[in-house]
C-alpha cells in the first residue's frame, strides 16, 4: 500500500490547501483522509491531462470501477480500495463525486442550477465523505463547507483555466451580464466580469451561511477547515490564484486547534 509519506508528499505538492487541513484529522484516520484527497486530485486531473472530453470520461470511468471494487495497482487506487474494504470510506459518497466531476468534461456548464449541483456534488460531496470518515454524526451538514471552498476555487482558478481555454463559470450567469463564454475566456481581467465575480462570491457566501449551524465535533474539524480558506478567499473578491500567505495558514491552524469553523 502507498505509504503515508508518499500520499502526504503528493498532496503537499498538488493540493496544499487540503493537505494542511488534513493534518488536523485524528492520527488513525489521517492516512485514509489523505487517500480521499489524493483520489479527488486524480479526478481533477482527468480533464487536465487529456485533450478530448471522451478521454476524460474514460479516466473517470476507470476510477468509478475502482470504487465499485475493481482491484488495480496504483499509488492512489490501492490505498483507496483498502480504505473502502475497511469501511472507512463510503462507495456511494465517492461515486457521487465522480458523477459530479463529469460536468468538467463538458465544453461548458450551461445553467446556474447545473453549476450549483456541480459544486454541491464535487467539492461539497468531498466534504461529506471526509466528515463520514472522521465520524461526524451528520456528514451531510458538511456539504456547505466543501461547496463554499469549491466556489472560491473556481474564482481562484479562473485565470489559469482561461489560459487553457476553459471556464467553469455557468454560461447562464455570463450571459446575464452580457458576456459569452468565449469572451470571458479571452480576457479574464476585463471589467465586465466584475458583476459575474460578485454574483459568484454571493453564491459562496450563501454556502458558508448554510454551514454555520452545523454541529462539528473536534474529531471531524478537518472536514470543515476548507471553509476557513473559502471565507478568506471570498473576502478578497479576486479572480486570480493569489499565493497563500501566512495569514491563511494561521487561520486554518487556529480553527483546527480550537475546533471552531466559519
Amino acid at each position: 500500500m502507498t505509504s503515508y509519506l508518499t500520499l502526504a508528499d503528493m498532496l503537499r505538492r498538488h493540493d496544499p490547501d487540503r493537505f494542511l487541513t488534513a493534518l488536523f484529522a485524528p492520527p488513525d484516520r489521517r492516512h485514509a483522509l489523505l487517500t480521499l484527497y489524493a483520489f479527488n486530485h486524480e479526478l481533477a486531473r482527468a480533464r487536465d491531462v487529456t485533450s478530448e472530453p471522451t478521454l476524460a470520461l474514460i479516466r473517470l470511468q476507470w476510477w468509478r470501477e475502482v470504487v465499485e471494487g475493481e482491484n488495480r495497482r496504483h499509488e492512489v487506487a490501492s490505498p483507496l480500495s483498502a480504505a473502502l474494504r475497511a469501511g472507512l470510506l463510503d462507495a456511494a459518497d465517492l461515486l457521487a463525486i465522480v458523477d459530479a466531476r463529469e460536468a468538467e468534461t463538458e465544453p461548458a456548464i450551461e445553467t446556474l442550477d447545473e453549476w450549483r449541483a456541480y459544486v454541491a456534488g464535487g467539492p461539497g460531496g468531498l466534504s461529506v465523505a471526509a466528515a463520514r470518515l472522521l465520524g461526524a454524526p451528520d456528514p451531510e451538514a458538511f456539504r456547505p463547507f466543501g461547496a463554499a471552498y469549491g466556489v472560491a476555487g473556481i474564482l481562484r482558478g479562473f485565470g489559469p483555466l482561461a489560459a487553457r481555454g476553459r471556464c467553469l463559470l455557468p454560461t447562464e450567469l455570463l450571459e446575464r451580464h452580457g458576456l459569452t463564454l468565449e469572451e470571458a475566456i479571452a480576457d479574464p481581467d476585463q471589467a465586465a466580469l466584475r458583476p459575474v465575480r460578485d454574483a459568484v462570491i454571493a453564491e459562496g457566501r450563501a454556502w458558508l451561511a448554510r454551514g454555520r449551524s452545523a454541529r462539528v465535533p473536534r474529531s471531524a474539524i478537518a472536514a470543515a477547515l476548507p471553509a476557513v480558506l473559502a471565507r478568506r478567499d471570498l473576502a478578497r473578491a479576486r479572480l486570480d490564484a493569489a499565493p497563500r500567505g501566512l495569514g491563511d495558514r494561521l487561520a486554518v491552524t487556529w480553527s483546527g486547534l480550537t475546533g471552531r469553523h466559519p
